[in-house]
């Protein structure tokens, strides 16, 4: 079934994710855009105006078999060995070297391809792949995610309906959102501590997650990253994390659907887990590296303008009263003021050497529903505690 988006919208959509995300086209600017041939109805309208603009658009188009444009795709994983996997070519590392902005189009034209690869080969491919991420988390990036058919059966959606839902959220103004997260921005700024009450479905077990975030960064999410967006973030001291906590919304990962998470955490790090539904693929995620057994994010959805809770993460992590925590590596930005300059390089190298910013192959966004019906109990930021009003966290009345 063919997908329609009127020419319209992505003009707006792609206007918003150059002028805005990634203030504007310069003519020295390298752009890569990355993503699969099924998302060509965006892509080429976005290699028109960074073009038309006197910039260069390097159009990365990514192979169906291959999760999000890896250094090497699925096939690797399943016929391929360690010793294969090392061999990344240099002019990879060269490509994003040269590159002074990135957008990755997320959506795949048939997840299936890449699911279900060995732990071994499949851990193999995120650590070679690890040193391009970090390049592109240097620069100015944005993720913006396309609808297809085969992400739309992963929802049980209609791909009309998916279109829609996707495509709307995408076309808001960003700017609307930045007064949205002031409040809830100000109070995680001037906060040391972060505690999570979540409760196991099963047990009825009321389960307590702790982290310090003393000194940390505090980002407001307003659609320079990811688009559509909505969140405010940091990154919790590593080595601080404590306590137990249950994840029930479903997210997507690597083409397979997991749900039902229980998490239990040690002198931060992962020490215990399960998974009601994706286990084998939680384990994969969980064990691909020392890293991974850590935490990276914390982070408050504060979007209720998403019609419908979707698995995918760039979606299901917005949406207004929920939580999300990610497995793996830690933002540098939440340590350092410029992480891309040498001064910062070196200052992140020292909070990671101190056990307190984590690094992995791995950045997976897990999400639990505070509203009515889910799992969430309560968050409080130091010992104030948040409450949700019309989907949206607040910061309670004085």
């Amino acid at each position: 079934m063919s997908i329609h988006i009127s020419k319209e919208k992505l003009e707006k959509w792609a206007d918003y994710l150059l002028d805005y995300s990634l203030d504007g086209v310069k003519e020295d600017d390298v752009i890569m855009v990355k993503g699969e041939h099924i998302a060509w109805p965006l892509i080429s309208v976005i290699q028109d105006k960074i073009f038309a603009a006197g910039g260069i658009a390097d159009v990365n188009l990514v192979p169906p078999d291959n999760d999000r444009g890896k250094v090497w795709s699925a096939s690797m994983a399943r016929y391929g060995s360690k010793r294969q996997i090392e061999k990344v070519p240099s002019w990879q590392i060269d490509r994003y070297n040269a590159m002074t902005k990135y957008i990755e189009i997320l959506g795949a034209e048939n997840p299936v391809l890449y699911a279900d690869t060995p732990d071994e080969t499949t851990q193999a491919i995120m650590k070679a792949d690890e040193p391009l991420k970090n390049i592109r988390l240097l620069k100015p990036w944005v993720l913006t995610l396309f609808p297809t058919q085969g992400f739309a059966d992963l929802e049980g959606m209609s791909l009309d309906r998916y279109t829609d839902v996707v495509v709307n959220a995408s076309i808001v103004d960003p700017r609307l959102l930045d007064d949205v997260e002031e409040d809830i921005y100000q109070l995680m700024t001037k906060s040391k501590t972060v505690r999570i009450e979540t409760e196991h479905p099963k047990t009825w077990k009321l389960l307590t997650l702790n982290m310090n975030i003393d000194g940390r960064n505090v980002v407001k999410c307003t659609g320079k990253r990811n688009f559509p967006d909505c969140e405010v973030f940091t990154s919790p001291n590593a080595k601080t994390v404590e306590g137990e906590i249950f994840v029930d919304l479903p997210i997507s990962a690597s083409g397979k659907t997991v749900k039902g998470i229980y998490l239990k955490f040690e002198g931060g790090r992962i020490t215990e887990y399960t998974a009601d539904e994706g286990f084998e693929t939680l384990k994969k995620i969980i064990e691909t590296d020392e890293g991974s057994h850590r935490l990276g994010e914390v982070a408050l959805g504060m979007n209720n303008g998403i019609e419908e809770v979707l698995k995918h993460p760039l979606f299901v992590e917005k949406v207004g009263g929920t939580l999300h925590i990610a497995i793996g590596a830690s933002y540098p930005e939440c340590y350092v003021a410029d992480p891309a300059s040498e001064k910062g390089k070196k200052e992140a190298d020292a909070f990671f050497n101190k056990g307190l910013l984590n690094r992995s192959a791995q950045h997976v966004d897990i999400v639990t529903d505070f509203r009515s019906g889910g799992c969430g109990r309560a968050v409080y930021l130091d010992d104030v505690k948040l409450e949700i009003e019309n989907n949206i966290w607040v910061a309670p009345a004085k």
